[in-house]
């Protein structure tokens, strides 16, 4: 379809470089931020578990630096208005560390550029943590490279049900799941999908919304140890904050030990006996 054929040369374009936030500049608005600020949160996870909403960008960059993201897709939207055709753009993309964090987010703008970089944004303020685990009874590798039990996310008519594979079928499900999956830190899993999937926005969001039901269900001690489940990062990001500088004391001049003085000599004790003795000589 010439639709898609644009879309996806407009996904090629969106992988250009893209300028990197000056952190040094950033002044926290909100509580989390300023948290992460002062050093109290160093990890992700930790922020999460707060319960406090994500609600700047900067923090995901300064607690998980190591993020990518990708454009899952490109749609031009049009509209007719007294002064003309107007054209917008939708842009849907993916952000995660492939290991356990991952986000999605959404943004429309005139420019395809600032669209982009608006969309990675909101993905970073929806990242969730994200459940792994070598749920498959033909598996027995002990590594949580899948997903710990099945799981179904539903957006619009389509339906999307993974479940745990043993290690080495890999991502048996479509391109935008699998991209979905891959950012997450899920590098095996089987796909069962049902609805209108060639919509590319609603595929997306029903594979987030089954990677989110992974951290929603309660898991007994039992299973996490039987299924090796996995919350999170396996290799725990944590921010060191350098110590502050302590201004060095200024140096004191050195007074020398003997000082010389004209007149009397002052460091000679003089008592009332040598006073007398002086007067009858």
């Amino acid at each position: 379809m010439p639709g898609r054929r644009r879309g996806g040369g407009r996904r090629r374009e969106a992988r250009a470089a893209r300028p990197e936030r000056d952190l040094s500049q950033w002044v926290p608005k909100t509580k989390l931020g300023r948290l992460v600020l002062a050093g109290t949160l160093t990890t992700l996870g930790d922020a999460l578990k707060t319960g406090l909403p994500i609600r700047e960008p900067e923090i995901v960059d300064v607690l998980l630096p190591e993020t990518e993201d990708e454009v899952l897709d490109v749609n031009m939207v049009q509209r007719m208005t007294d002064s003309g055709r107007r054209v917008n753009f939708v842009i849907t993309c993916i952000v995660g560390n492939k290991d356990g964090f991952a986000g999605l987010g959404r943004a429309r703008g005139r420019e395809v550029g600032p669209s982009i970089r608006r969309a990675i944004d909101n993905a970073k303020l929806n990242m969730i943590e994200i459940r792994r685990g070598c749920g498959s009874w033909e598996c027995g590798c002990q590594r949580a490279h899948s997903l710990p039990f099945k799981v179904m996310g539903r957006s619009g008519s389509v339906v999307v049900v993974l479940k745990p594979a043993p290690q080495g079928v890999g991502l048996a499900v479509g391109d935008v799941a699998k991209s979905v999956l891959r950012l997450g830190g899920i590098t095996d899993a089987w796909g069962f999908t049902k609805g209108h999937t060639k919509t590319t926005v609603n595929y997306a969001l029903a594979t987030f919304e089954a990677l989110r039901r992974t951290s929603e269900l309660k898991v007994r001690r039992e299973q996490t140890d039987r299924l090796k489940i996995k919350a999170g990062a396996e290799q725990v990001f944590v921010r060191k904050i350098a110590p502050a500088a302590v201004p060095e004391p200024e140096a004191v001049p050195e007074l020398p030990e003997e000082i010389a003085v004209e007149g009397e000599d002052l460091t000679q004790a003089t008592t009332p006996e040598a006073g007398e003795e002086g007067k009858e000589e």
